[in-house]
């Protein structure tokens, strides 16, 4: 466990994470959802995987979850943490590639902070939440033309985030480099109707998914 200062607007604030380095060459930093913390049997699971694949990981906290708040702060705030933790990661492995993977809102705050100007080498978003569910009128795209880094997204078909799936393919087709691996059947944190797994398996399955994209392999 390591702490990670992150400077607000009203002054700074201290997040957790655990590190754990790797010898592949490359880094994995995962984020959370918004209505989970880093230590949810998914994202535990995914980092797990991770590592035994040879990745280095760095997995967090926002600030609104560190100080026991269930609801997200300001985009701001969740921001200024990407910023941090990226800085953190780079300095305790200069040599490494950064990824930048999170799980619904932790990947869209990602994409806001590449779009400001985040210096990643790849976006990864399991489970991008393109609109409320119900809301297709309300997308939330306006940023993702401006990522000029590669990125993936994860989706199983039966997300109610980016339905109708045309509208979510659209939106992906406006960005620079992107791709989507569907998870057929798959909800937004990728269970599927009938097939019974823990959260953890859940989270592991998608770990070579990400291993193809980060260390250039084909994905499938």
């Amino acid at each position: 466990m390591v702490e990670i200062q992150v400077a607000l607007p009203k002054g700074t604030t201290v997040v957790s994470a655990d590190w754990t380095r790797g010898d592949n060459g490359a880094t994995v930093i995962v984020a959370h959802g918004a209505g989970t913390g880093k230590d949810h049997p998914f994202l535990t699971g995914y980092v797990e995987a991770l590592r035994a694949i040879g990745f280095s990981t760095l997995r967090f906290n926002f600030p609104y979850v560190q100080q026991g708040r269930r609801m997200p702060g300001p985009a701001a705030h969740a921001i200024a943490t990407w910023n941090a933790v990226t800085t953190f990661a780079r300095t305790a492995d200069p040599a490494a590639t950064v990824w930048a993977t999170g799980k619904s809102y932790g990947g869209r705050m990602a994409s806001m902070a590449v779009a400001e100007g985040l210096r990643v080498d790849g976006l990864v978003y399991l489970g991008y939440p393109l609109h409320p569910p119900g809301r297709p009128e309300k997308p939330r795209v306006e940023h993702l033309p401006a990522i000029t880094v590669p990125q993936l997204f994860v989706e199983g078909t039966n997300d109610p985030f980016i339905q109708p799936i045309s509208q979510f393919e659209q939106a992906v087709a406006t960005c620079r480099e992107a791709r989507i691996v569907w998870i057929e059947g798959g909800g937004h944190t990728f269970e599927v109707k009938g097939r019974k797994l823990p959260a953890e398996q859940i989270g592991a399955s998608l770990a070579p998914i990400v291993a193809d994209f980060a260390l250039g392999g084909a994905v499938a």
